[in-house]
């Protein structure tokens, strides 16, 4: 749980984007078009109809001119090139009037309580306008333009539980279909997709009649953008028994794998995804410096990993040797990717653990603890946030604090920048040593007290000593990291997120917001709606590669 390993992750078999295709192909979710008014130029409304075994739900897209200066992906923005919403049941026309005049305003708006995400999303201004002219010449646009940005649209939020007046959480924990976290919003992202597929084929057909659609194998090449910043980041804190459940099943799922012994299919067949992902590495073009020369760093470390498997042979601990030299050798990403890999190969061990990501978020209070052993809690568990030197400046240079133009968490420099005196609590290492001096001084007044005896003296800690004797029990909810300090990276904090949504090809840009791709390479509605038979090969998608043809 130390940050920069967890800013090593990479998507796996776990991570919602790739659960979310395996159950649609296995319950045979239909994905169908029911409306498409758009003008010649691709303004207009769209919905998209899901049909699952237990209900039936919407995708609701309203693309509107976009003036390019008004173009923006910071989250202050206030027009989009599309808003979207993902709505549970039926849409009726006067719950089509009620979205055609909110979702479009997305904060601003008064949002329908049967909406379950809503959302808005951005063209790749350079690939939109490609793939236009390209198709409507009759021609397939060049995949070289998916390498360095992988997709058409991307999203720049995508909002659920509640917020601006849509369905709260609660609405979706009894639901079979959006059990797990985030499946509703991925749900939603993933018709985007097919949305930006549909939209720049219909442009290009209306700009001339020689226009060609687009191949399936770039169709699959297409992804969607993400562009996301600091607001992500609370998520991890604020979220301490949901983040070890998803760490815990991981960790489970990498355990398990580790202990298989290795055979000659299980060899090859991860030889096969190191060469995979290698190739996948290598085509991605990526603008930021540091981001590229790690790839790099991986590509040759994976590249002697798979030149070894090449000529080892397959012995019982064959996976061990193999993580045992890349902890050793390699890079932490290195490290992490080849733990990815280990878990694709056995998804008879991973797949199943999918069913245990969403955890009951609830801190719980013990007050008759006696208080020697909330402090032997903190020393035994938490040793880690005593370990910080907070009279030092460094440890305390940054402040985390709340914008007023869009409630989104940013950074300040303390003693530099204003609103330190409201500060947020994300930083827990500080918290933990703050309340471990304060009630080292309780006990030497009274040694026998109990923790509502603490309490009842010291009100406003009642929250943090909730989720110490709570997340005394868990391995994985705490990051081990002291988030005041001034070589602390945001970055690392996103990742984290965005490994377990399904994120691929990270692109920093600067060190407090990124850019990433969802489901690039995934299967596409068509071959959902087809009922496929082999939903191994249907699932085995990560590591896109760029499709290798001849051009007409």
């Amino acid at each position: 749980m130390e940050l920069p390993r967890l800013g090593a992750f990479s998507s796996s078999r776990l991570s919602f984007a790739r659960s979310l295709i395996r159950k649609m192909a296995r319950q045979r979710w239909q994905v169908t078009q029911t409306r498409f008014d758009l003008n010649a130029d691709g303004y207009g409304e769209v919905i998209y109809r899901i049909q699952t075994p237990q209900a039936r739900y919407h995708v609701v897209i309203f693309s509107r001119y976009l003036d390019d200066a008004q173009r923006s992906d910071r989250v202050i923005a206030e027009a989009w090139d599309l808003t979207f919403g993902l709505v549970e049941g039926d849409v009726e026309d006067d719950l089509m009037m009620s979205l055609s005049e909110n979702v479009p305003l997305q904060e601003a708006g008064r949002q329908h309580p049967n909406l379950l995400v809503i959302s808005r999303a951005n063209r790749s201004v350079r690939n939109f306008s490609s793939f236009v002219e390209q198709l409507s010449q009759g021609r397939q646009p060049a995949e070289s333009l998916l390498k360095t940005a992988g997709y058409l649209y991307r999203t720049t939020a995508v909002y659920g539980n509640g917020k601006f007046g849509i369905a709260d959480f609660a609405r979706l924990k009894d639901n079979p279909d959006f059990r797990q976290p985030f499946s509703a919003q991925m749900t939603a992202v993933y018709v985007l997709r097919q949305f930006s597929i549909d939209q720049v084929e219909h442009i290009a057909r209306n700009k001339s009649p020689d226009a060609v659609p687009l191949s399936d194998d770039l169709k699959r090449y297409v992804g969607i953008g993400n562009s996301t910043g600091l607001g992500m980041a609370p998520f991890l804190i604020n979220h301490p028994l949901l983040i070890n459940q998803w760490v815990h099943m991981r960790e489970t799922a990498l355990s398990l794998a580790k202990q298989e012994a290795a055979d000659e299919e299980a060899q090859q067949r991860l030889l096969d995804l190191m060469r995979r992902a290698i190739q996948s590495l290598q085509e991605c073009d990526i603008e930021n410096d540091d981001q590229r020369l790690k790839n790099e760093d991986v590509v040759s470390e994976l590249s002697m990993a798979a030149i070894w498997l090449d000529q080892v042979s397959a012995e019982a601990d064959l996976w061990l040797q193999l993580t045992d030299w890349a902890e050793a050798a390699f890079t932490l990403e290195t490290q992490e990717l080849i733990n990815t890999l280990l878990i694709e190969i056995y998804p008879d061990h991973t797949d199943g653990l999918e069913d245990y990501m969403a955890a009951e978020e609830s801190l719980d209070l013990v007050p008759d603890m006696p208080l020697i052993q909330l402090k032997q809690l903190i020393e035994t568990y938490l040793d880690w946030a005593l370990q910080v030197d907070l009279t030092s400046s460094d440890e305390r240079y940054w402040f985390w604090y709340r914008s007023i133009e869009k409630e989104e968490p940013r950074l300040g420099i303390r003693g530099v920048d204003e609103g330190e005196e409201k500060e947020l609590s994300i930083a827990i290492g500080p918290r933990v040593q703050r309340i471990h001096a304060t009630l080292d001084a309780h006990l030497q007044q009274d040694p026998a007290a109990l923790t509502i005896d603490f309490l009842m003296a010291n009100q406003r800690d009642s929250d943090i000593v909730r989720r110490i004797q709570t997340m005394a029990g868990s391995a994985y909810g705490e990051i081990r990291a002291n988030l005041w300090h001034r070589e602390m990276k945001p970055m690392h904090l996103l990742r984290t997120k965005l490994s377990f949504l399904g994120a691929q090809r990270f692109d920093p840009k600067g060190d407090r917001w990124v850019r990433v791709t969802f489901f690039q390479g995934a299967p596409l509605i068509a071959e959902l709606n087809a009922e496929p038979v082999d939903l191994v090969d249907f699932d085995d998608w990560s590591f896109a590669l760029a499709p290798q043809r001849p051009r007409r």
